[in-house]
């Protein structure tokens, strides 16, 4: 049955209040992150550990969509500076200040609620947590750099660039973070790069 728009909220939640729905973000980080482009073969363990220091950040926000009270999506964001040193280094490698930096996280969100503006409004919730704290200038995230040929992407994959340059971000030039993690078709972890997008606020 598809949702209806009319039992669909958002809402930002920070400080301790971001604690009450770790556990609900790890498992939608875990589904989500699965499909295409991530790939993601994730375990609740890593996911809880890796949260609970987003949690502990200080002026971090965590955007909670529900459908009544399920949660169906959510998004993080956090000052730059507060995030692990693979992020931040190829910003200071740029000659920019990471202290002015927000860094707009994941965004996951079920397939079942897509097609709802909840894209929209998890950008406008991070920016406006970015605003509200002050101080920064550009807003950034970063996304998985796949092959074209990748043996797993699928034939009807839409990319969201379209969707991310009408919020007014760009790819960043040459700047670029890897990360690891296991692929679901993967044994082993092995090295992603990540490229980011800006704007400026």
């Amino acid at each position: 049955m598809k949702p209806d728009a009319k039992n669909i909220s958002v809402e930002s939640l920070t400080g301790d209040a971001i604690k009450s729905v770790l556990p609900d973000l790890a498992r939608l980080r875990i589904v989500v992150f699965r499909d295409w482009p991530y790939l993601y073969d994730g375990s609740l363990a890593y996911e809880e550990d890796y949260l609970a220091k987003f949690a502990a950040a200080k002026g971090a926000v965590c955007v909670v969509a529900r459908d009544g009270d399920k949660i169906i999506g959510a998004s993080t964001g956090a000052p730059m500076i507060e995030h692990a040193d693979e992020f931040g280094e190829p910003f200071k490698n740029a000659g920019y200040d990471i202290s002015k930096i927000f860094y707009c996280g994941e965004s996951v969100l079920l397939t079942s609620h897509r097609g709802f503006g909840l894209g929209h409004a998890f950008f406008d919730h991070r920016e406006a947590q970015a605003r509200k704290l002050g101080g920064f200038t550009h807003s950034t995230f970063c996304r998985v750099v796949r092959p074209d040929d990748h043996p797993l992407k699928p034939k009807d994959y839409l990319p969201l660039d379209g969707f991310w340059r009408k919020r007014g971000y760009a790819p960043a030039d040459g700047i670029v973070a890897t990360y690891n993690w296991k692929d679901v078709d993967q044994d082993e972890e092995t090295v992603h790069r990540m490229q980011f997008w800006m704007k400026a606020l």
